[in-house]
């Protein structure tokens, strides 16, 4: 079903379930905002308070996800949309599943050659004691701790010392019963927006990010503004090039479509660019960083917002509703 703006009734997802729904509605508070603004007849649906079936009862012709984190993000509530025969922004089944699932995607990208920090995965019956506090040894201090399935930094702790490993592992665990730890890559943190699918995706501007003392935390992501973003990013033009290259080499590699944004650290010693994540439903808040990568392009938040939404689309398109 392609976007008609004349005869569309969209849906924007907001809110949710995950940890990050706070974000989440303020993300679909500025996406609705600019799609109205440019007569899109949408709406808010907080799948938290409303049952999807709703949809198509209701007569949504089309989904615009602002959703993050757990059963937004990580093709739930794709899967659904699939049984409902709604197209949908972003990607798809099992894209959004394998990004969501930090431990899946490092195994993805390291099956074609693209690099990702080094790590140590523990599912909860491999949490002893022994095997935690391992974990500096194998891969130096300092080093990274996070549940491998959230999103925003929640439940992050940068590990100094081989002491505070123990706590780092109860923080993560309080948000998945998996554990991740990776190695630490000291530079340059970046990110890189993805727009469009296969062999036409392409990177759009570098954002260069610098937080006090290094910590781009959830607090500093979303609700102060001490954390500096350079856009144009001030790397050097051969270095802007290669991340854009490997980022979306990243997103073709997992089968993501519509859009994404990559994270990558650059690491100090040689300029060597790093994968950390693939974000399948990036943050659209006034402090997110798709945004602001559009606008050093020249797409404004309302043309970005219904070019994602005239991008909307199924797994199979040519499928029937099932629901």
């Amino acid at each position: 079903m392609t976007f008609n703006l004349q005869t569309a009734k969209v849906a924007v997802l907001m809110g949710g379930l995950s940890a990050e729904r706070d974000v989440s509605l303020m993300s679909g508070s500025g996406v609705l905002k600019a799609l109205q603004s440019k007569g899109v007849n949408a709406t808010a649906f907080d799948p938290a308070e409303r049952s999807l079936d709703e949809l198509k009862r209701e007569g949504y012709t089309h989904a615009f996800i602002a959703l993050h984190g757990r059963y937004g993000e990580d093709g739930s509530v794709q899967g659904a949309l699939e049984l409902l025969g709604i197209p949908y922004t972003g990607a798809g089944v099992m894209a959004s599943a394998m990004a969501m699932d930090k431990v899946m995607t490092k195994r993805v990208w390291s099956a074609v050659g693209l690099s990702t920090p080094s790590y140590v995965w523990l599912s909860p019956e491999d949490q002893t004691a022994n095997n935690i506090e391992a974990i500096p040894a194998k891969l130096g201090l300092p080093l990274i701790v996070k549940p491998p399935r959230e999103g925003s930094s929640i439940g992050m702790s940068k590990v100094m010392q081989a002491g505070e490993i123990m706590a780092a592992t109860q923080l993560a665990t309080k948000y998945d019963p998996d554990l991740l730890a990776e190695e630490f890559i000291k530079g340059e943190e970046l990110t890189c927006p993805i727009l469009g699918n296969g062999a036409a995706a392409r990177a759009l501007p570098v954002v260069r990010i610098a937080a006090p003392d290094g910590a781009y935390d959830y607090n500093h992501k979303y609700f102060t503004d001490d954390v500096k973003y350079h856009c144009p990013s001030g790397l050097p033009e051969a270095e802007e090039q290669e991340i854009q290259g490997l980022v979306v080499a990243a997103y073709r590699a997992l089968g993501c479509r519509g859009w994404g944004r990559a994270d990558i650290m650059l690491r100090a010693s040689d300029r060597k660019p790093y994968l950390l994540e693939m974000n399948t439903s990036p943050g659209m808040t006034s402090h997110s960083l798709v945004p602001m990568s559009a606008r050093a392009a020249g797409i404004s938040y309302e043309d970005l917002c219904l070019t994602l939404l005239e991008s909307a689309t199924l797994d199979h398109p040519g499928g029937k509703a099932t629901v």
